[in-house]
């Protein structure tokens, strides 16, 4: 895993992208504490975060809504 700071990341951002694209993951940090503020991952390792199941609930069972469910932006905010 490559740690740089913003200023790093700006200069070698080309080569920070490749290193990305070849599975690497890239912790972009700020400031001289080196506070970790961004990381950078392969596109293929976020794809495969979307679409999570419910967790803990997922023993429960399912949430479904039917076609007919709908709910106005007005109505859930009231709700």
């Amino acid at each position: 895993m490559m740690s740089l700071s913003i200023a790093e990341a700006k200069a070698r951002f080309s080569g920070v992208v490749r290193a990305v694209e070849s599975g690497e993951d890239v912790i972009v940090t700020r400031g001289v504490s080196k506070v970790p503020v961004a990381a950078l991952i392969p596109i293929t390792r976020y794809k495969s975060t979307q679409g999570r199941t419910l967790g803990l609930a997922r023993s429960w069972g399912e949430i479904r809504f039917g076609a007919q469910w709908a709910m106005s932006d007005q109505e859930l905010l009231e709700s």
